[in-house]
């Protein structure tokens, strides 16, 4: 349950903290699976503290210009959420990687060994999630209707057991167990707009001449994006090709256009 003598700033200034400490690790090449579970685990545990740094809850209560659901200003909102966005351009999705918790609880339950299921694609889930976010749009401005209270994202985060939404989203938490991140993926407003930001990062992952083209990192893959056609707007940085790739150096996170 949400401690409500915990101000939601705590969950913001968590969020910029992480993502600083998780860009470096990539960028410093000591990004690993193991030492980003210490981040998801404090994600989730800042989004059952404060909900927050919850990102698509906090665009669907800004657009919604409920500021007693942002604890804060609208235009401060505004910002943190463009600030983002900005940063997502820059070093990719590490936001959604590790740092918002509906992410991390779904990249949690993932790690749960059982037989995965689900094509890994990157084009369908994108043109889902996109007409989703202009459902979402629609509802929000025009019928001033809380999506995502319905699928239960704030039910569950504030443990509200005895509502019906809670166990939509418990049902989608436990779905991803299976399909990764299926919110993430297909319903996210917020990474609708942060897919078109990622696939034009400044920092991503990319293929260098040491590539023996395997295709190890592509079936490692769970959304579709290491194969080279598909870009990276898909990529949550989850770092499961990198841990795939037989070859030291043939897979690495450096700015675009540099040469190793």
């Amino acid at each position: 349950m949400v401690i409500e003598s915990i101000p939601k700033a705590a969950g913001f200034v968590y969020g910029i903290l992480a993502f600083a400490a998780l860009a470096w690790l990539w960028h410093s090449g000591r990004f690993t699976r193991r030492r980003a579970v210490p981040f998801l685990a404090a994600s989730a545990f800042f989004g059952f503290l404060v909900f927050a740094p919850v990102f698509p809850y906090q665009l669907q209560a800004l657009v919604l210009n409920d500021a007693a659901a942002l604890a804060s200003p609208l235009p401060t909102a505004l910002a943190g959420l463009l600030a983002f966005i900005v940063l997502t351009l820059v070093f990719g999705r590490i936001v959604c990687g590790q740092v918002c918790p509906a992410g991390a609880v779904q990249e949690l339950m993932h790690l749960v060994p059982v037989a995965k299921r689900g094509r890994a694609e990157s084009r369908v889930p994108t043109a889902v999630r996109a007409a989703v976010f202009v459902v979402f749009l629609a509802a929000g401005l025009g019928l001033s209707a809380n999506l995502l209270a319905l699928v239960g994202l704030p039910a569950f985060f504030n443990l509200t057991v005895a509502s019906v939404s809670f166990f939509i989203f418990l049902g989608i938490v436990l779905l991803s167990a299976v399909v990764y991140r299926p919110f993430c993926r297909y319903v996210c407003p917020y990474g609708a707009l942060l897919a078109p930001a990622a696939s034009k990062a400044l920092y991503r992952l990319r293929r260098t001449d040491a590539c023996i083209g395997c295709g190890k990192c592509e079936r490692a893959c769970p959304t579709g994006a290491a194969t080279p056609a598909a870009g990276l707007g898909e990529c949550y940085l989850c770092g499961r090709c990198v841990e795939a790739c037989p070859v030291d150096g043939a897979l690495t996170y450096t700015r675009v256009g540099r040469e190793e």
